[in-house]
C-alpha cells in the first residue's frame, strides 16, 4: 500500500506540475524554482514534514522535496551556529542529493551521445 500512496502522491506532484507548464507561459526555470520555494515555504510553515511523512518519497523526491530539505539544513544550521547558518545550512543539507546528481549525470555522458537539432 505505501508502493502506491508514494506513486499517487509523486504522481499528483508531477502531473500538476505538468499543468502549470502547459496551461501558462512560465518557461521551465521558473516553474523549477516555484517548486523549490513552495517546498521551503511549507516546510517553514510546518506542513511540509507531516506530508512528506504520509506521501513518503512521493513528497520527498521531487522539487518540493528539495526546497523543505533546504529549509531544513538552514533551520538546523541557524540554531547552531547562528547568522552563517543562512549560507551554510542548504549547502550541507543538500550536499548528498547534488553530488549524486552530478556524479550520475557525468556517469551518462560517458554512455549517451547527445543528438545536436538541426
Amino acid at each position: 500500500m505505501d508502493y502506491i500512496k508514494t506513486f499517487l502522491v509523486g504522481g499528483a506532484i508531477c502531473a500538476l506540475t505538468q499543468i502549470l507548464l502547459d496551461k501558462t507561459k512560465l518557461m521551465p526555470g521558473r516553474v523549477m524554482v516555484i517548486l523549490v520555494c513552495f517546498g521551503a515555504i511549507l516546510g517553514a510553515l510546518g506542513l511540509y514534514e507531516p506530508f512528506a511523512k504520509w506521501g513518503g518519497a512521493g513528497a520527498s523526491v521531487p522539487l518540493t522535496g528539495f526546497g523543505n530539505a533546504l529549509f531544513q539544513g538552514v533551520k538546523k544550521s541557524v540554531d547552531q551556529e547562528g547568522f552563517i547558518g543562512i549560507f551554510k545550512g542548504g549547502f550541507t543539507a543538500s550536499a548528498v542529493g547534488i553530488s549524486a546528481a552530478l556524479i550520475f549525470s557525468y556517469m551518462a555522458s560517458w554512455v549517451f551521445n547527445p543528438k545536436m537539432k538541426t
